[in-house]
């Protein structure tokens, strides 16, 4: 009994001089334990930035959705789903640290009954917070180096599509699903492309809902974007029926002025619609756009 009680007050006094650092989360400022271990990811825009630090992750959920982060997230344990956790595996894996977000930010308090949970959802300011949770994941891996680095790169990234994108007149942003689509303005979860490029909108009355507004083919007519910003909802969580470039080839959507002009830009889907806000994803979205108007 006296071992078992030093053996526990042992580790009552590493925890008391764990080493913890404070992080801006969803929720506010949160004090977390310095370089964790065992990391269990329920979130894809944070995976994608871990993996882009080159932090090891040991739990991730199932599908990812994303090929550039294939090989990392075939080292890893399954625990679920991005709605589902799988508490038993999670439970399993005994994680020092879980980190939530998005699509599974309503678990967090019962994570919390396994591990310390970080709420690291982006989503009102995809920039913002997404800049912000990456010096987070810096702070909390020793990591600040490689996550200032990061961050000026996209920044510089930014500054150069801006200037190109200047001059190019306005744009509207839509999600095919099948074939229906939908139109998301600067206040939409997509809208950081307006405010972050300094993109005119060619449509600012358009609804700011979560699943943006419902618009017919007659509404791009008549909107006349001279930039078409398509997102596929289907492509994005791999399932099958009519995509972006068979449901927008039609005869009143090529009457625009994107049309027209070859500037409708299929961007990659999944990076900007599952993992929005992680630095790779949005570095790729950045990069599409500069690709596709610079090389006019």
């Amino acid at each position: 009994m006296l071992r078992m009680f030093c053996l526990a007050l042992g580790l009552m006094t590493s925890f008391a001089h764990a080493q913890t650092v404070a992080v801006d989360s969803y929720t506010g400022s949160v004090d977390v334990a310095q370089s964790p271990e065992t990391i269990a990811v329920l979130d894809l825009a944070a995976f994608d930035t871990l993996t882009a630090l080159g932090v090891p992750v040991q739990g991730l959920i199932r599908p990812i959705f994303l090929p550039f982060l294939g090989q990392a997230a075939s080292e890893t344990t399954p625990i679920g789903s991005l709605f589902e956790p799988d508490f038993e595996a999670i439970f399993a894996l005994n994680p020092d640290l879980i980190i939530a977000g998005g699509r599974s930010s309503g678990q967090v308090s019962e994570l919390e009954r396994i591990a310390p949970t970080l709420d690291m959802t982006i989503w009102e300011d995809t920039v913002g917070q997404g800049l912000a949770r990456l010096a987070a994941y810096g702070a909390i891996f020793d990591k600040q180096v490689e996550a200032k680095t990061l961050a000026t790169d996209f920044a510089e990234k930014l500054e150069t599509t801006k200037a190109v994108v200047a001059g190019k007149g306005n744009a509207l942003i839509v999600m095919t699903n099948g074939p229906k689509v939908s139109a998301y303005g600067a206040g939409g979860r997509f809208g950081w492309l307006h405010d972050a490029l300094d993109l005119p909108e060619a449509a600012p009355a358009v609804e700011q809902t979560t699943h943006g507004e419902a618009i017919s083919f007659e509404y791009i007519r008549e909107v006349d974007p001279d930039i078409l910003l398509v997102i596929d909802r289907l492509a994005a969580v791999g399932q099958d029926g009519a995509h972006a470039q068979t449901t927008l080839d039609n005869a009143l959507v090529r009457e625009t002025k994107a049309w027209k002009t070859g500037r409708v830009i299929y961007l990659s889907s999944a990076p900007i619609y599952i993992a929005g806000g992680g630095i790779q994803s949005m570095s790729m979205t950045v990069d599409e756009i500069l690709a596709a108007l610079r090389d006019e």
